[in-house]
């Protein structure tokens, strides 16, 4: 079993910037890779972002590319959101999932953990 809690959401402007934190526990976290998702009312859950088991390759959603950083401490066992330059089509629920049943999977069906999900509201 994996348990993972996110935490960092908030309401911020366009332009402005949040960090997201997803921490994990249980007796297979660790040498995992993980997966950011989003969720917007009336939409479907769509990929974000996603990193291997040690932070070396990461892979992003086109419209994210160049404004999102995602990254993982595995002392910490915690994997990050770095989010800058936030748009309003940016809102929605993150979720952060584990493990992919493929390397790099950009599909939620594919991963069988979740966390509860923070808001993230950007306003225009």
């Amino acid at each position: 079993q994996v348990q993972l809690v996110e935490s960092g959401g908030g309401l911020v402007q366009a332009g402005g910037s949040l960090r997201l934190s997803c921490a994990a526990s249980g007796r297979t976290s660790g040498r995992i890779g993980m997966g950011w998702f989003r969720q917007a009312p009336g939409k479907e859950r769509e990929f974000v972002a996603a990193i291997n088991w040690n932070g070396v390759t990461t892979w992003y959603t086109d419209s994210v590319k160049g404004r999102f950083t995602i990254s993982r401490d595995n002392v910490k066992n915690t994997v990050y959101l770095q989010m800058n330059n936030l748009k309003p089509d940016d809102t929605g629920v993150y979720y952060c999932a584990a493990p992919p049943k493929r390397y790099g999977s950009n599909i939620a069906a594919e991963y069988d953990y979740w966390g509860q999900g923070t808001q993230v509201t950007v306003s225009s």
